[in-house]
Order: C-alpha cells, then structure tokens, then sequence
C-alpha cells in the first residue's frame, strides 16, 4: 500500500504558508513601530513649532525677571542694551531659519535616498516573488500531472 503524496504535501505547504505569514506579520509589526516613532517625532515637532519654542532658545532657562533687570539702567544704557537685544534676536532668528533650510534640505535628501532604498528592496522582492510563483505553479503542474498519471 502505497501513500499519496497529498498526504506530506499539503501540510508541508500549510506550514510554508504559515512561516510567510509570520514573516510578513513581523515585518508589519516593526513598521508599525518605525511608523509610531515617527507620529510621535513629528507631534513633538508641530507642538514645539505651534509653542513658538526652538531646540536652540535658552531663553526660558534664565528667569523673566533677571531679563528685564538687565535692561533697566540710565537710558543710554536702555538704547545700548535694546540695540544689542533686538541684533541678537536677529542673528537668532536668522541662524533659525537658516537652521530649518538647511534641515529641509537635508530631509529631502534623506527621504530621496530611502525612497532609493526601498524601490530597490521591493524590485528585488518582487523578483523572488516571482521566480518563487513560476516555480510554485511549475511544481503545482507537474504534482497535478502526477496525479493524473497515477488515476488513469
């Protein structure tokens, strides 16, 4: 008496499907996680931004009222230090923005060089998908002409 072969092929594929989709269910779990950090990184962002605060203002570290006793004095001394308020502020303000620039720039080469990445992981994916298709469906072919062979 001899076994059909159906009887060790079937669950040898059941459980190569089985190990695909762990796979693929890990591979979903990390980019969630990767997709969270992200959320989380640009929320951080966009309240800092709506606050008006920047990772580089240390303004908030010295007390309001030590910022406004040095610029209380004579009125020489007021114009002088208002002068030197309103320049560095400037200087602030241009160093920010030149800050943000430069870190778009850097963000559009970044996203450019991982849509690279990823355009060439997915093409080599997708030709072992499809070397792994044709050679299923060859192996499906020559099962089924088995059967056939062995029922007539």
């Amino acid at each position: 008496m001899r076994r059909s072969p159906l009887r060790w092929i079937i669950p040898t594929f059941l459980a190569l499907q089985l190990g695909l989709l762990w796979i693929q269910g890990a591979q979903i779990h990390r980019q969630n996680l990767l997709l969270q950090g992200l959320r989380e990184d640009l929320q951080t962002l966009a309240d800092s931004l709506d606050n008006g605060q920047d990772w580089q203002d240390n303004s908030k570290a010295v007390p309001a009222a030590t910022r406004r006793i040095a610029v209380l004095g004579p009125e020489e001394a007021q114009d002088a230090a208002a002068k030197e308020l309103k320049a560095s502020q400037d200087s602030a303000q241009k160093a920010v923005k030149d800050a943000r620039e430069v870190q778009s720039k850097l963000s559009i080469e970044e996203n450019s060089r991982k849509a690279d990445e990823q355009r060439k992981a997915n093409a080599t994916t997708s030709s072992w998908r499809t070397w792994a298709m044709a050679l299923s469906g060859a192996a499906l072919l020559l099962l089924a002409r088995l059967v056939f062979r062995r029922r007539a």
